[in-house]
């Protein structure tokens, strides 16, 4: 393999790479925000936890079935609606 195609290669794996990165990233985040809005936007639960409202099930729901975007928007903006700021994304 020559100098060019042995760069050519690798710059296409770590652009093919990107993408999954990136889902990565926003499946943490989600995962993240529905942790953060169940502990600090939950209805009182048993044994003195807390459990999601509707809303915050449903974004949930989203992030663990792939669908991150609907997901985080849906959290982040539930978050809003109770007066937090959404945490902040993990520096990746």
């Amino acid at each position: 393999m020559t100098g060019k195609n042995l760069i050519a290669g690798l710059l296409l794996a770590t652009l093919a790479a990107g993408p999954a990165v990136a889902q990565a990233d926003d499946a943490a985040y989600c995962a993240k925000l529905g942790d953060y809005a169940t502990r600090y936007l939950g209805d009182p639960g048993g044994q003195g936890g807390t459990r999601p409202d509707f809303d915050i099930m449903e974004g949930i729901a989203d992030c663990r079935q792939g669908r991150t975007a609907e997901g985080i928007a849906i959290l982040e903006k539930k978050i809003r609606a109770k007066g937090f700021t959404p945490p902040q994304r993990d520096a990746g």
